[in-house]
């Protein structure tokens, strides 16, 4: 079965008092493309993620993103009250010995002074703390790799009924095919008669005709366009990974139908070779997808 790559996967996992939050989105591309938003305690990690998601997605544009969510709520950053004391201390008297205004707020003043705010220690992240965090990524890969094999079963049945749909039409030209014969053979002789005075050899007439029908004969375009419908059918078989071969066969299939359009000189018959184009046309837009 092939798989999209088009996908989304989020994964949360609850370690100490922090919830521990993996998600990650993808969309087509001709290659692996991936940005990650990493918190910084899982920077180190990043190489490390880098391959976990190279290895199951394979290809296509990743943004990733590693985050973490206290369960106690906003943790209020600390602040030094020894040191707000002091410096209390210390303007109140610069303001009385120099006859200075002391601030009206001043809870405003003082906590803007150096090191008021204690800054907390930089994490460090331990083995069960990146086992956890770990554990989130692969759960959310997980969740996207499921994601594209469902919207892969879809592409598969839309895949399908194009391809029926141009072997149908295809089948539609041979009665065509046969009746333009004589209706070119019919089309020169009234021609010929409508000449005054104009004699012309039979035999000749009949072997001008065969060589100007086989440059129109599409029995070869109609032989490789089924080939390729069935390569095509195969090659959905073969499973995930076979984007850019569906790809190809459908630029052969075009190449075909193309081939048989500039062939037909039949209004009936072009009109169904638009309509193969049509078909082929929506295939080409979906395969992009395809892994």
């Amino acid at each position: 079965m092939i798989q999209s790559m088009t996908g989304y996967g989020k994964a949360v996992v609850v370690y100490k008092d922090k919830k521990i939050c993996a998600e990650i989105k993808s969309l087509n591309s001709k290659q692996l493309d991936l940005l990650t938003r990493i918190a910084p305690i899982y920077r180190e990690k990043e190489m490390d993620i880098r391959q976990m998601v190279a290895k199951a997605l394979e290809r296509g544009k990743v943004d990733f993103a590693l985050w973490t969510e206290s369960l106690q709520g906003g943790a209020a950053t600390p602040i030094n009250a020894a040191l707000v004391a002091h410096y209390y201390r210390q303007l109140r008297d610069i303001c009385q010995s120099e006859g200075i205004p002391e601030p009206q707020d001043w809870i405003a003043t003082l906590t803007r002074m150096p090191d008021v705010l204690v800054k907390q220690e930089v994490e460090e992240l331990t083995a069960d703390e990146w086992a956890a965090a770990r554990q989130a990524v692969e759960q959310a890969i997980a969740a996207l790799v499921d994601f594209r094999k469902q919207e892969g079963v879809a592409l598969e049945k839309k895949f399908a009924e194009k391809i029926d749909n141009i072997e149908r039409l295809l089948a539609e030209i041979e009665p065509w095919e046969k009746s333009r014969v004589e209706k070119i053979r019919q089309r020169i002789v009234e021609g010929l008669q409508q000449i005054p005075g104009v004699e012309y050899d039979k035999n000749r007439l009949e072997q001008e005709l065969i060589y100007y029908i086989e440059k129109l004969d599409i029995s070869e375009e109609k032989q490789r366009l089924t080939n390729h419908l069935k390569y095509f059918r195969e090659t959905m078989a073969d499973g995930h990974g076979q984007g850019k071969k569906l790809g190809f066969i459908a630029q052969e299939m075009g190449r075909e139908i193309n081939t048989t359009g500039s062939k037909s000189n039949l209004a009936e018959m072009q009109n169904i070779v638009v309509q193969m184009k049509d078909e082929l046309e929506q295939i080409k837009e979906q395969v992009l997808n395809a892994l």
